[in-house]
């Protein structure tokens, strides 16, 4: 069973991580977060759930207006070309649905199968917003917990110049 927002609240606490959410109707798109988040401080974010002709996984967390080449993606990767995963692969492997992607999913990939890639230019934002694992909510967090709750999950993150001009 997966972990939900509660469970990922307690760890969140457990590991000394502290965060502010939001509560809103729920989102599905980053066109909807723009008009309803108001004046939540910090970079919002796109998150994306890659997989590659290999089945190797990949979360991708870029910032909401960040242009993601995905036809060139795979070679900054060393991967095999990429296409969205399944949304049945998403709930099995991060237990959320799709317009609930994020970050904090990797609370439930016990297996350490997603590789979580960091968007380059996102890093240049102390404070990160994310949905926690539904997407009825806005969760803030400062940059550097977010590397602390992803290496507390075993997903030691890789950056990557994966939007815009950084590619």
């Amino acid at each position: 069973m997966a972990k939900g927002r509660a469970e990922l609240m307690a760890f969140l606490e457990e590991i000394g991580i502290s965060t502010e959410t939001m509560e809103h109707p729920p989102l599905f798109t980053v066109e909807e977060s723009k008009r309803l988040r108001g004046t939540i401080e910090g970079a919002h974010t796109k998150n994306l759930f890659l997989k590659d002709k290999k089945d190797q996984v990949f979360l991708l967390v870029a910032k909401e207006d960040a242009e993601i080449d995905m036809k060139t993606l795979h070679k900054r990767l060393g991967s095999a070309r990429l296409s969205f995963g399944k949304p049945e692969l998403l709930e099995e492997l991060l237990g959320v649905r799709p317009g609930s992607v994020t970050p904090f999913s990797v609370i439930n990939d016990e297996a350490g199968r997603v590789t979580v890639l960091l968007d380059e230019p996102l890093l240049s934002y102390d404070v990160l917003n994310f949905h926690p694992l539904e997407n009825t909510a806005t969760t803030k967090i400062g940059r550097d917990d977010l590397f602390t709750f992803l290496k507390a999950t075993g997903h030691e993150p890789q950056i990557l110049a994966a939007s815009g001009d950084a590619a």
